[in-house]
C-alpha cells in the first residue's frame, strides 16, 4: 500500500541484516585462519590440549613401569615424554627423578616458565596453566587452590 505496512518495515530491516551476514563470516573465517596459524606455529614443547593420563608409550616402562602405555608419575605427575624434555636434577644426585620431590617441582617450575613466562604476570600465569592443561575449569580450580595457600601463607606469618 502506499501508506506503508509492517511488512514493508520488515523488508526495509531485513536487507541490512543480508549484508551484515557476509560480512561475519567473512570476520569469523579471517579469525579462524589466523587461529590455524597460530596454532601451527606453537612451539611442540607447548601443549594445545590437555595431556591425557594414559599415552602411548615412549619409555618401555622406565618411569611408569607399564611398557604398554605412558601414565602419569610423580608428584607432579609427568608424562614420561614430557619428563624427558623438562627433567631436572634439583637435589643433585646425579639424575633427575619424577618420583623425587625437588626434582619434579624443579621441572614443574621449568615447564610452566618455558618461553620467559613470568608467572607474576596474569596472562603469563594463565598461558602456563593452560599449557599444562587446556581447561577453563581446571585453570579456574588451580587459580582456586593457589589462592587458597596464599591466603594462608598471608595469614599465618
Amino acid at each position: 500500500s502506499a501508506t506503508g505496512s509492517w511488512q514493508n518495515l520488515g523488508y526495509v530491516l531485513q536487507w541490512p541484516l543480508f549484508g551484515v551476514f557476509p560480512a561475519f563470516m567473512f570476520w569469523r573465517l579471517r579469525k579462524l585462519r589466523a587461529q590455524q596459524r597460530a596454532d601451527a606455529a606453537t612451539p611442540a614443547d607447548q601443549p594445545r590440549t590437555a595431556t591425557p593420563l594414559v599415552a602411548t608409550p615412549t619409555d618401555g616402562g622406565r618411569f611408569d613401569g607399564d611398557p604398554a602405555v605412558d601414565r602419569a608419575v610423580g608428584p607432579m605427575q609427568f608424562i614420561p615424554s614430557t619428563w624427558r624434555r623438562w627433567a631436572s636434577d634439583a637435589n643433585l644426585d646425579g639424575w633427575g627423578d619424577p618420583q623425587q620431590i625437588d626434582d619434579a617441582a624443579l621441572s614443574a617450575a621449568r615447564y610452566l616458565c618455558a618461553g620467559d613466562r613470568d608467572l607474576a604476570v596474569p596472562a603469563d600465569w594463565w598461558a602456563a596453566v593452560f599449557s599444562y592443561n587446556n581447561s577453563v575449569p581446571y585453570g579456574q580450580k588451580v587459580f582456586g587452590l593457589a589462592d587458597g595457600y596464599a591466603r594462608t601463607a598471608l595469614s599465618e606469618t
